[in-house]
């Protein structure tokens, strides 16, 4: 641009932001981020699970498009941004589930990873073929597993099989939405049993083990989760306000986007999440191979994540605060309530116990929900606290089988929403006798899927400088070390209590109730 002699020109840069995107069960999460990793703008909408039927859960699949059209457009309308600054977008979904569209690519049916219908058959995979899975796959059959659930529909619902055209998890289908491209990434697809590991490729000989020899074609295009799927089409530029042509790379399994979003991705580095779902994964270069573990996930070459989980975390204490806090609209911060009542005692050895099954367990399907050893003297405080322990020593086996396995790790990053409680993360410490970090990010999964989109746009040249420089942690918990025997003690007095469970657990004729 020419200038009159004597006069300068103030060129002023421009902020360069990404788009991450959150989508889980219900809840839907559209998060600007600039480059440092500061959240700009935040948009969210709760969706709706149905339950046709008992130990069916599922959602509409027009309606979470049309949600994530809503959360992206009020997102950037909030941050007050041209839509052509943002470089790039990231989406991280919840993984397993089963999302197909049919062979016109409409949708066909959406259900969640809180689904029990192939309970089923899942224990008759695991007992046929168990082992054989297991050797290909490293995960061995579960009821909300996705081919295990694909083979369900193709057992129980023929009509649909017949009409499924693509096969999804939860966030493929939002990058076809806005790209028209039908691709997963192996992050997912190795998360949901469907890929030979450690490859991270489809296999014919893995799929004929599930019973599905004939939906090889249902799969879509795999490819890494830093690959650019495809660019925003004019379409979903006029629905979601986004600019035409914006990239859009594959995205992640959601609990490797939180580890990620809250700092950890280098191998024996370990991430707890206390969300939905129980979700304690160390890094590493191989993947573990161990049949008590619940399941290895690639995300990159020599990048894998060695995970143990189940729906038995914070989901607990959202079902608590639903039924008995929120009633009658009581607490305008039903969760502050909740910590400040914890606050008010001390821990002791008579305090009575909790059982984190309201959906089951990992190590049965049948596992239930309970509180055990009240007395008069017992306060909501001391079942309130029941709960934050109850979910805590949950997360401490699921550490354990990890631990058995031969992983190991000497700290830890906790995210989630129960990372935003001022209590629990100094009980982890304690519990785990670890020092646990808290994430300054509160968005972890969606700021884990924008730092995918900037490794992938080549605006850092590796993860690990884009995590250096777009994630930070907050606060640190040290173990309480008078603690260490008070936790030992309970969670020994936890376990014997599970298994004295059992037999009255499997006796139980409500087993296929939603959630079990």
């Amino acid at each position: 641009m020419a200038t009159k002699p004597g006069i300068s020109t103030i060129v002023v840069e421009q902020t360069t932001y990404v788009l991450g995107l959150d989508a889980g069960n219900t809840v839907i999460k559209a998060v600007l981020f600039d480059l440092e990793g500061r959240q700009i703008a935040m948009h969210a909408l709760d969706g709706q699970s149905s339950t046709p039927q008992p130990g069916h859960v599922e959602r509409d699949l027009g309606e979470l498009w049309s949600n994530a059209q809503v959360a992206i457009r009020q997102c950037i309308e909030g941050a007050g941004i041209d839509p052509a600054l943002i470089a790039a977008i990231g989406c991280a979904g919840h993984g397993n589930g089963l999302y197909l569209l049919d062979k016109e690519d409409q949708p066909l049916v959406g259900i969640q990873s809180l689904d029990t219908r192939a309970a089923e058959l899942a224990d008759l995979l695991r007992s046929e073929e168990g082992e054989a899975l297991h050797g290909l796959c490293l995960q061995e059959p579960w009821p909300s597993q996705t081919p295990v659930l694909l083979a369900w529909i193709k057992a129980n619902r023929p009509d649909l099989f017949e009409r499924a055209g693509t096969l999804f998890l939860c966030k493929d289908f939002i990058t076809f939405k806005l790209t028209g491209q039908k691709v997963s990434d192996i992050s997912d697809m190795s998360g949901c049993g469907l890929t030979r590991m450690p490859e991270c490729v489809y296999d014919d000989e893995l799929l004929t083990l599930y019973g599905l020899q004939d939906a090889r074609n249902l799969l879509p295009r795999l490819i890494h989760p830093t690959d650019v799927a495809g660019r925003v089409t004019r379409e979903a530029a006029a629905l979601t306000g986004l600019a035409e042509g914006t990239p859009v790379v594959a995205g992640y399994f959601d609990v490797i986007a939180s580890a990620i979003g809250s700092g950890v991705v280098r191998p024996g580095e370990a991430s707890i999440i206390a969300g939905t779902w129980s979700i304690n994964q160390v890094f590493s270069q191989e993947p573990v191979v161990d049949r008590t573990m619940f399941m290895a996930s690639g995300f990159a070459p020599g990048r894998f994540v060695n995970i143990e989980a189940s729906a038995t975390s914070a989901a607990n204490l959202e079902w608590y605060v639903r039924e008995f806090v929120e009633r009658g609209a009581h607490h305008d911060d039903p969760f502050g309530y909740c910590n400040d009542r914890i606050a008010e005692i001390a821990p002791g050895e008579g305090d009575p116990f909790f059982h984190p099954f309201l959906y089951g367990s990992g190590q049965g399907a049948e596992f239930r929900a309970g509180f055990y050893g009240l007395a008069g003297w017992h306060t909501e405080a001391h079942l309130l606290r029941a709960l934050f322990e109850g979910v805590m020593f949950e997360h401490r086996r699921h550490i354990e089988v990890l631990q058995s396995a031969g992983v190991q790790f000497d700290a830890a990053i906790l995210s989630g929403g129960g990372a935003r409680s001022p209590v629990w993360p100094q009980m982890f410490a304690d519990c785990l006798g670890v020092p646990i970090g808290v994430a300054d990010a509160r968005e972890t999964g969606a700021l884990g899927a924008a730092i995918g989109a900037c490794v992938g746009a080549d605006l850092f040249p590796s993860y690990e400088q884009a995590v250096s420089s777009m994630t930070s942690v907050r606060k640190t918990y040290r173990p309480t070390s008078s603690m260490k025997s008070h936790y030992n003690n309970r969670y020994q007095t936890f376990l014997k209590l599970t298994e004295a469970m059992k037999g009255f657990w499997s006796g139980r004729s409500d087993t296929n109730l939603p959630g079990a």
